[in-house]
């Protein structure tokens, strides 16, 4: 459960900078974004795995 809060909180950190791509226009606010996601992608390729050790296991 740690990473899927973890997760959580990536995309609300991701937020406020994604508003500011997508509706102003800054585009360093968009590399923060795309490296967030990027981030993000790792993050939910480590859960699958640990989901599916899991399951495995069971």
């Amino acid at each position: 459960m740690k990473k899927f809060t973890e997760v959580k909180n990536l995309i609300a950190s991701l937020e406020a900078d994604a508003d500011k791509f997508y509706n102003k226009g800054n585009s360093a606010a968009g590399t923060r974004v795309r490296k967030g996601m990027q981030d993000l992608k790792n993050l939910a390729q480590a859960i699958r795995l640990e989901v599916q050790e899991a399951k495995n296991k069971a």
